[in-house]
């Protein structure tokens, strides 16, 4: 997490499946390629371009995992939890894990989602990173909402650029096919030990690499993330406090809160859109990804449309809805574009679900004007006050593909820029990445590096996109949050399930790709009362007479081929 980072909103109805970080369309640009191709990791010895990737083949792909120790954090991950820093920085005893520049000075045109005013290219961040990577990059930022139009526009035509960013939310139609119609191979560079000459992206968690397989091939850049469920459901703990209201541990008592809370002609309602979190606390199997979608249950694989815990946690939304203890903002749905966030710290609402970001990113903004504000993380229960069961995301989300028309030049000095966006909290690499450069980005206020104006515009989302270390939350401005989430995760993480298909690369065939497009808005309708939870039983039996039932015997040949994750 970087702190005095610009918030991507993600709009008042809550994220969207395919994004937490910005609400983005699907993606359904028609790509120039070949049909749709599957790579996945699983348990038999295959591997195919138009199979599956698993067993020994995915083992000879992978990078070696050889654990980085320049900086020992100071918690370590727990139950799939990010590893955290909460003490202040040694500004003046960082190390450094790139002893020397790997690049050789060549330019390297990236393309990738900018949410916010992309800053000019001749700033003194860029011309900083490019130095110390030994890379002249050339950003072609585009706008992180209308992304997937553009991706599809662009792999479709023959202006590729050198590296190009694309988030699994972005993976859509036909995109994945035209990810291995027009990416490099990356294995000769990192499989195995190669993967040593870049000792940072060695760092990188084994299950984030395994996401980056495509095509039987190693063709992924990853960014690497916790798989514990990062919808948190915050609530203003200073009015909760103040007011003597408890955190709720049943669906019921969430409920009742709810009514206790809303006073409208005060201009005070408990709560926005927290379908993501019914979702949660109902066990519902994750809709982050469509393989995810899937599990076995009493020996079917059964996706999460077709259980009672989905209609569950929709027919429990609604009734949050039909009391009218949400805030009006968020009926309209994501077709809304109010920015929830003055409201919440105004207290027009109280509790406010959204990605674990969410938390740091409003104390931060509120630190200033508002110093009694104070948000915190309600844990999950399970819907009968019981443990809840969560199910996991995908090890990693975003990745950056590296042109195959590129030179082998280019291709070292793109792996080269990696390697230093790799770099690790605690390091040079690290402080110059995800802040800028000391007095120009930032000041250091009794040990702790404050972004300014400059900082906020110059240093925001592009070079953190091209690669990452292992999942990592430190916030030296307010350790109490970053203390907060990464326990949060902890405790999560101990009820959280991995599905069949976790962590596996998979692209459905383009027959099937269609079929449950309209489900996140008949979703949406439903909770909102302008459609029935009825209406949602009809689609799921269009569903399963459409291809859903043909979908369910392809998901399960693969199951049966490649075994399954689930743990």
């Amino acid at each position: 997490m970087t702190p005095n980072a610009a918030s991507p909103s993600s709009g008042p109805s809550g994220p969207s499946r395919r994004s937490f970080l910005a609400s983005t369309a699907v993606a359904t640009a028609a790509v120039a390629g070949g049909m749709p191709l599957l790579a996945a990791c699983g348990g038999s010895d295959g591997g195919s371009r138009d199979g599956t990737t698993s067993g020994k083949k995915a083992k000879k792909i992978l990078p070696t995992f050889v654990a980085g120790n320049i900086v020992t954090p100071d918690i370590a991950s727990k139950n799939g939890s990010a590893v955290g820093f909460t003490g202040k920085l040694d500004l003046a005893g960082l190390k450094s894990s790139v002893p020397a520049k790997l690049g050789k000075g060549g330019k390297v045109t990236v393309m990738a989602p900018f949410w916010g005013s992309p800053p000019k290219g001749d700033n003194a961040y860029y011309k900083a990173m490019n130095d110390l990577a030994g890379v002249d990059v050339q950003w072609r930022n585009q706008d992180g909402n209308t992304y997937d139009q553009k991706l599809g526009a662009v792999l479709a035509s023959s202006d590729v650029p050198d590296m190009v960013v694309i988030p699994g939310w972005n993976m859509g139609g036909k995109i994945p096919s035209a990810i291995i119609g027009k990416f490099a191979d990356l294995g000769p560079h990192l499989s195995g030990d190669a993967v040593k000459e870049f000792p940072n992206l060695a760092a990188i968690p084994t299950e984030a690499w395994q996401r980056s397989i495509f095509g039987g091939r190693l063709m992924g850049l990853p960014i690497p993330a916790s798989y514990v469920p990062n919808i948190v459901p915050c609530y203003r703990q200073d009015v909760f406090d103040k007011e003597g209201y408890q955190v709720p541990k049943s669906a019921d008592e969430f409920l009742a809160l709810c009514k206790e809370v809303t006073n409208a002609r005060a201009k005070r309602w408990a709560c926005g859109d927290m379908k993501w979190t019914a979702f949660n606390i109902f066990g519902v199997l994750s809709g982050g990804e469509k393989p995810l979608g899937w599990d076995m249950v009493d020996g079917k694989l059964v996706n999460r449309i077709e259980t009672e815990a989905f209609l569950e946690a929709l027919e429990w939304t609604r009734k949050l809805f039909a009391a009218k203890v949400v805030h009006p903002d968020f009926e309209l749905g994501k077709s809304q574009a109010t920015d929830p966030a003055p409201k919440f710290a105004a207290g027009e609402f109280l509790i406010w679900n959204n990605d674990i970001s969410n938390w740091y990113v409003q104390t931060a903004s509120q630190a200033a004007q508002n110093p009694a504000f104070k948000i915190w993380g309600m844990d999950l229960f399970g819907h009968d006050g019981g443990q809840p069961t969560l199910w996991a995301t995908n090890p990693a989300n975003m990745f950056a593909f590296v042109n195959k028309k590129a030179s082998e030049a280019v291709v070292r000095d793109a792996l080269a820029l990696a390697n230093v966006t790799a770099a690790p909290y605690g390091t040079k690499e690290y402080m110059l990445t995800n802040y800028g450069v000391e007095g120009t980005h930032y000041t250091v206020k009794d040990g702790v590096p404050v972004k300014n104006d400059k900082g906020n515009n110059e240093v925001a989302n592009s070079y953190t996109f091209v690669s990452a270390p292992a999942a990592t939350i430190a916030h030296p401005d307010f350790p109490a949050v970053a203390k907060g989430q990464v326990e949060w995760q902890q405790r999560m993480g101990a009820f959280t399930k991995k599905s069949a298909f976790y962590g596996m690369q998979i692209t459905e065939p383009t027959r099937f790709t269609n079929l449950t497009n309209d489900v996140e808005q008949l979703e949406d309708d439903i909770v909102r009362g302008r459609k029935k939870v009825s209406d949602m039983q009809q689609f799921v039996a269009d569903w399963k007479s459409k291809g859903g039932d043909q979908l369910r015997d392809w998901y399960k040949k693969l199951l049966d081929d490649n075994g399954s994750a689930a743990s």
